[in-house]
């Protein structure tokens, strides 16, 4: 029966891409999820459109869309996190990529409702794996991010169905019956090679790591720092996982024994999360596993949602921090070099967890020891990600500064004591200059 249903929805790429209005915006989901053969191939019908807005995030690839010159005007990436192909086009000065602020948890709402008050069309263009035969059902690709709530707002929806995409369990089923169209193409789901820390990184993994108490529940972002620090819990007990990304680092900690959910306050027993990026290995792990749940990032990232997890404890990285303690971790700056992502979400969960802990872990210096990265005060133009009054545990290769509480000139001294010695003088100097200390 659903087969039936399925076959009279299916399209040609062509047929759906035509199928969309003249003045519209398009939402894919997020990095291995984006939906690639819309992406590279939209570009073909550039005549087809007055104006197309594509909202993405993290793309993994580069596309002709918003890559060429010529599709300005009429074609625009709208990206709530930037990667190297959006970074690329932005500092090429295309004006085909734009970048969305945001808190990650609140993608799915605050750029929908500007769009809706705009008057423009929404399309839910998703990617999804095979529908299920006997129920008519997909599952959402790797992320659910903003995907769930998007599909849920949207004017008209559009299924990419990939057959090497996993079977995910949580808040992902579509039915058939809710799409308009569903169009086929099978694509190498996009991996992210593991990244193996360096020693600065292992050590700043150790103190991080005796931050971490047997029973916590975690949520670890990706990197060497991070990719570090799982390592180092292989010898804890009755950890659980609440995350906004699933990483490779968390199979492992499963496997040893390290994780298993059974401490956890919220959701005991699954691993929660929004979205995964890794490895063929990772993708063939989460294929149809129950004990992986993955609900709506609006869920997921929700502070006063993470906050319910006792023993909390949010592991992110930073490019720099200056010396009241604000952090820079997606601006290099006046370049946009990333996103917020989920960062302030986890750390400021985190923080009002009982007995949890928000750490911010960054290398001292930068561009081979030339720069230090805690700095006095951060460049022109830098985005904070994390302000100074959310902060809790800076990290660094020579130390642990807690700063949640502390007077601002306590906090300086903390972070000097953490700084790479070659700039702890001259720190100690401008902090003086300016009277944070006296």
């Amino acid at each position: 029966m659903w087969k039936n249903v399925y076959n009279e929805k299916l399209e040609s790429i062509e047929e759906a891409i035509l199928s969309l209005p003249k003045t519209v915006t398009v939402v894919v989901g997020l990095a291995a999820s984006e939906a690639q053969g819309f992406l590279s191939n939209v570009h073909k019908y550039k005549d087809h459109f007055d104006s197309l807005r594509v909202l993405t995030c993290l793309d993994m690839k580069e596309y002709p869309f918003f890559e060429n010159k010529e599709y300005e005007g009429k074609m625009v990436n709208h990206s709530w996190f930037f990667s190297p192909p959006t970074r690329k086009a932005r500092e090429n000065g295309l004006k085909t990529v734009d970048y969305i602020p945001n808190n990650l948890h609140m993608a799915g709402t605050d750029k929908l409702v500007a769009e809706k008050n705009e008057g423009r069309t929404l399309v839910f263009w998703g990617t999804v794996s095979p529908m299920h035969e006997d129920n008519g059902f997909f599952s959402l690709g790797i992320s659910n991010v903003y995907e769930m709530e998007v599909f849920e707002q949207a004017d008209r929806v559009i299924l990419e169905v990939n057959d090497q995409m996993p079977f995910l369990h949580g808040e992902t089923g579509i039915h058939i019956n809710q799409a308009d169209a569903v169009v086929e193409n099978s694509w190498e789901v996009p991996t992210l090679p593991a990244v193996e820390p360096t020693e600065t990184e292992e050590t700043i993994a150790q103190y991080i790591a005796d931050l971490v108490e047997d029973g916590s529940t975690i949520q670890i972002g990706i990197g060497g720092i991070p990719n570090a620090v799982a390592k180092l819990l292989d010898n804890k007990k009755d950890l659980g996982v609440h995350t906004e990304m699933f990483t490779e680092s968390m199979i492992d900690l499963f496997e040893c024994g390290a994780i298993n959910n059974t401490k956890k306050t919220l959701w005991r027993g699954k691993s929660v999360c929004a979205f995964a990026l890794g490895s063929k290995r990772m993708y063939k792990w989460l294929n149809d596993n129950p004990g992986v749940w993955f609900m709506k990032g609006h869920y997921v990232n929700d502070p006063y949602v993470i906050a319910q997890n006792d023993n909390m404890i949010s592991i992110n990285t930073a490019i720099s921090v200056d010396l009241q303690g604000q952090v820079v971790s997606e601006a290099i700056g006046a370049r946009q070099f990333s996103g917020t992502g989920g960062q302030l979400d986890t750390h400021r969960g985190a923080i009002k967890s009982k007995n949890g802990k928000g750490i911010i872990a960054l290398r001292s210096t930068a561009k081979n020891g030339k720069i230090s990265t805690i700095t006095v005060a951060h460049p022109k133009g830098a985005t904070i990600s994390v302000p100074r009054h959310d902060v809790d545990y800076v990290v660094t290769e020579f130390g642990v500064a807690h700063l949640r509480g502390k007077s601002l000139s306590e906090r300086v001294k903390l972070l000097i004591s953490i700084a790479h010695p070659n700039y702890r003088e001259q720190l100690k100097r401008e902090a003086k200059e300016i009277g944070y200390i006296l």
